[in-house]
């Protein structure tokens, strides 16, 4: 389960648009939309796709991010 709030924390830091973000991962931004809110899941190559994007570097914040509970 992804933790949105610290998602979208990363996201606005980062001053990139989420439509840019949902591009680059295939996504149109609905299906982004749907996937930040644990609606559907996100794709292994879609997480670290995401954590290069957002300068995630650690595996404890990727950890922290895409696999709370």
């Amino acid at each position: 389960m992804t933790d949105t709030k610290a998602l979208q924390k990363r996201i606005d830091d980062s001053g990139l648009k989420q439509e840019f973000i949902a591009k680059q991962l295939g996504l149109t931004s609905y299906g982004f939309a749907k996937k930040r809110d644990n609606k559907s899941q996100f794709k292994p190559s879609e997480i670290e796709l995401l954590c290069t994007l957002l300068k995630i570097d650690t595996l404890e914040e990727r950890f922290a991010i895409f696999f709370a509970k």
